[in-house]
């Protein structure tokens, strides 16, 4: 008998996610409200909006999945890289962490239940909005334009990170029924890629320049644009990668580009709750710690969850916060910022702290001693209500502007033009933390969106797309040819024409 499983989020069903804004939340801080059947839904414009919402979701929803465990993109991003360890309570502890850790992967075990049911869930719903949008009773001309390149641009969300992480993906652009599902065969990158680069060409001539600050969390224009360039520098189309970054980063590099981008006068600042949507952040995720939400809730958050389970195991002191002691950071990151003022922003160096003030902490499994400190558990922020270790409010800005500088400055060595500016903006990131410039090679500029964007989840990614992964992943077991992708989760390969990748 056939599983009915639907792991790539059909839309059967809207799953109801609260429609509202309003001044005192953000776009994406949102409540459940229940369940309405699709073929009934769409029917006036509350609705369709409501939809709209329900397609952001799986951006910011860090559990469930395939195997219903925790499904954010940071903590197995860092796990795989070599900027942490899995860490936890013992090698069997989020054994989806564990196993990219030391590329012990399978189809079965692994992150890939979370991110590829997660994503196909954005694509499902994506796909199901575009299909209902022509057609909804009272919606206006602008805001059935305006939903439409969200939609789009978040299908291109969805996609790109399914293609970067699996490769082989099949390709939705409709609302499919279940059975059609099973007989789908999976597309090529390049025809991924083409439907990637079409969504975000699309959106960006209609998304918003800004948003008001109730609607925080939207796309606008920018996000559309930077991403594009990320999409074309992945394909290593350098020209057009650099031509999408400029249009963000402005003419000169240090000032404020077209958008009002700027970076952020004090490094530590980007990360704090109380600087959310700052003047460097292109594309930022919501979180909430408003909640109040315990165990039994689990699948329904959106706080960060993430923030208590980097904390030290059993620390009780000042400023921190105790956690669950994931991701400790590894001695040759902690080595390579030591001298860099980017240090104590990024590492908390745990051990130093604790025999400073005569106290104590559990060292977790793969203990360095060295923490994250870009989302570390911060006592001023730990939530009073429900279960505080599941309510931190700390957003995560997955794009913001030293990383598209740095992309550009890539980008423009990589095509062999206009070095000056390459330079001018690999020396802006830097200059912003007091640091000498250098000269915009690939191997300084590589070395310094290491440093830079730390523990921020891009650097697995970097090292894959730059072929280096096979050579700086080697002690942890990485092998060329296979662990640049995951495996097709078991589940989605038992019972489909869907073919399994290499080596797994």
């Amino acid at each position: 008998m056939k599983k009915r499983y639907i792991n790539f989020g059909i839309a059967l069903l809207i799953t109801g996610v609260a429609g509202f804004v309003s001044c005192k939340k953000s776009f994406l801080e949102l409540q459940p409200a229940g369940g309405a059947l699709e073929e009934s839904y769409y029917s006036n414009p509350s609705e369709a909006f409501a939809g709209l919402v329900a397609a952001y979701d799986p951006l910011v929803t860090e559990t469930g999945g395939i195997n219903n465990a925790y499904t954010g993109i940071l903590g197995p991003l860092n796990s795989a890289s070599d900027d942490c360890f899995a860490g936890g309570g013992g090698p069997n502890d989020v054994p989806t962490w564990q196993n990219w850790n030391n590329y012990s992967l399978n189809s079965a075990i692994g992150p890939q239940g979370g991110f590829w049911s997660s994503n196909f869930k954005g694509v499902s719903r994506c796909n199901t909005i575009l299909s209902k949008l022509p057609n909804v009773p009272g919606l206006t001309e602008a805001d059935q334009k305006r939903y439409t390149a969200e939609a789009q641009f978040l299908r291109a969300h969805y996609y790109f990170d399914l293609v970067r992480l699996f490769k082989n993906v099949p390709l939705f652009t409709q609302p499919v029924s279940v059975d059609e599902v099973y007989v789908k065969t999976q597309a090529k990158p390049e025809e991924v890629y083409a439907l990637i680069e079409a969504d975000l060409k699309a959106a960006v001539e209609v998304l918003p320049a800004t948003v008001v600050a109730a609607e925080n969390g939207r796309a606008t224009k920018p996000a559309a644009i930077a991403l594009l360039g990320k999409v074309f520098l992945y394909e290593k189309k350098w020209a057009e990668a650099a031509a999408q970054f400029k249009l963000v980063n402005g003419e000169t590099p240090g000032s404020a580009g077209p958008y009002n981008h700027k970076l952020q006068a004090n490094f530590g600042n980007i990360f704090s709750p109380d600087n959310k949507f700052n003047s460097e952040s292109i594309f930022e995720l919501s979180h909430t710690g408003n909640q109040g939400y315990g165990w039994g809730n689990w699948n329904q958050y959106k706080s960060n969850l993430y923030v208590n389970m980097v904390g030290a195991r059993d620390y009780s002191g000042p400023v921190f916060a105790g956690g669950w002691g994931f991701n400790p950071v590894t001695t040759q990151l902690a080595d390579a910022l030591k001298n860099d003022p980017r240090y104590g922003y990024t590492v908390v160096n745990m051990d130093s702290l604790t025999k400073a003030n005569n106290l104590k902490y559990n060292p977790s499994y793969q203990n360095t001693g060295y923490f994250i400190k870009k989302y570390a558990p911060l006592l001023k922020y730990r939530s009073t209500t429900g279960e505080s270790a599941l309510n931190y409010p700390n957003n995560y800005i997955e794009i913001r502007l030293a990383d598209t500088y740095l992309m550009e400055a890539e980008a423009l060595v990589q095509v062999g033009t206009d070095q000056a500016r390459a330079g001018q903006l690999l020396n802006a990131v830097r200059a912003r933390v007091g640091l000498p410039g250098v000269a915009a090679t690939l191997d300084n500029i590589y070395n310094e969106r290491r440093l830079e964007l730390a523990t921020e989840g891009h650097r697995w990614f970097d090292l894959v797309r730059t072929g280096r992964a096979a050579s700086v992943l080697s002690f942890k077991g990485f092998q060329a040819g296979k662990h640049e992708i995951l495996p097709i989760p078991l589940a989605d390969i038992n019972n489909t024409k869907l073919v399994q990748n290499p080596g797994y």
